[in-house]
């Protein structure tokens, strides 16, 4: 199955299923579980595309006023919506060190995340880990900060190999170059940073290694920092997982 959905005003739409587990025994389920970049773009013919995917829960990443100023996915019988702003600290983007690099930014910036929305974290891996709530789409802005973090953590509890949890957030690369020519229409007089719109591996690499050295793994994070009870983990792989 295709991994990338294609919409004319969506850049980053893509289903996460199809991933083995590291015991070889399962893979992710396909049609179960979408990242996405804003579906406040959606409209015409792209709402028509949206809708044949008969997605039954949006959970939305991003701050309410983002929400507010950008639109949320339309409301629609039988679509539940849940509005989830798991940064707390806006991201201050003077504070990138060029010597540091872009990846090195950005994972610092997740672990703020990981941090600061634990508890909304929860939430959304809860509110994933139903059955009835499946297909579930997952989405920000650009669809590759706070969903590359919260699918990584996903994908992670599931037994998905640290390999591929990279390689599932670097896909962003692939939208890049259109979002950020999409971003610059709607707001010309944007300065953009140079990081702006890049999703390079070593972010998520750097960003697993430092909880794992915090916490021992990602799945002791979401035991202990979460809270994230056993049952929903179960669950979780019972929805996601052939």
């Amino acid at each position: 199955m295709s991994r990338h959905i294609a919409f004319s005003e969506l850049h980053n739409f893509r289903d996460v299923g199809g991933y083995p587990t590291q015991d070889g025994r399962h893979s992710v389920r396909w049609g179960r579980l979408y990242r996405a970049d804003s579906l406040g773009l959606l409209a015409g013919d792209d709402l028509g595309r949206f809708e044949a995917l008969q997605v039954r829960t949006v959970i939305d990443l991003r701050h309410p006023f983002e929400v507010e100023h950008r639109g949320r996915v339309p409301e629609a019988d039988g679509l539940s919506y849940h509005n989830l702003p798991v940064e707390v600290r806006r991201w201050d983007v003077t504070l990138f060190d060029p010597g540091l690099g872009v990846g090195r930014f950005l994972a610092d910036r997740y672990l703020e995340v990981s941090e600061d929305g634990a508890d909304l974290l929860r939430s959304a891996i809860e509110t994933i880990a139903v059955a009835d709530n499946a297909p579930v789409v997952v989405h920000c802005a650009a669809g590759k900060d706070r969903t590359g973090l919260l699918t990584a953590l996903v994908l992670s509890l599931l037994g998905v190999s640290r390999e591929d949890v990279v390689a599932d957030y670097a896909l962003t690369g692939l939208a890049t170059e259109r979002f950020i020519t999409s971003w610059r229409t709607r707001h010309p007089e944007a300065e953009l940073w140079p990081g702006f719109g890049l999703a390079p591996a070593e972010a998520m690499d750097l960003f697993l290694a430092d909880l794992d050295s915090r916490h021992g793994s990602v799945e002791d994070y979401c035991a202990q920092t979460l809270n994230l009870a056993p049952q929903a983990v179960e669950l979780l792989s019972n929805n996601l997982l052939d």
